[in-house]
């Protein structure tokens, strides 16, 4: 079984527009449940963190939200992405890829000078 991960600083914004972006408006419960799938289980996601995340992308105006009828037929706050939120997911996305290959260097085994 994989072991469990915590979410590191910013990288929940990160995820949530990303899932928005590749499968257009979803609810929270799916919102979370699609972070955790892909995953592969390695995240659990609880309200107390991804309500406050949805509610502050919102407000930032990188996702918009609007209240329908879920799958189940009970009615569910749905989010979508903006284009502000787009560029915000390029601008993120470009940052990690930029941090990313900094540790990178940092973490490789390093050839001793002579």
């Amino acid at each position: 079984m994989p072991e469990k991960l915590d979410v590191k600083q910013g990288t929940l914004a990160l995820m949530i527009l990303k899932t928005l972006e590749g499968l257009g408006p979803l609810h929270g419960y799916g919102v979370a449940r699609r972070i955790e799938e892909t995953s592969k289980n390695r995240l659990t996601l609880n309200y107390g963190t991804l309500y406050p995340a949805l509610l502050k992308l919102e407000q930032e105006g990188f996702i918009k939200a609007e209240w329908r009828q879920s799958e189940n037929n009970r009615r569910a706050k749905y989010y979508a992405l903006t284009a502000s939120g787009r560029k915000q997911l390029e601008r993120e996305t470009r940052e990690w890829y930029q941090t990313a290959d900094l540790i990178a260097a940092f973490l490789a085994p390093r050839r001793e000078a002579r």
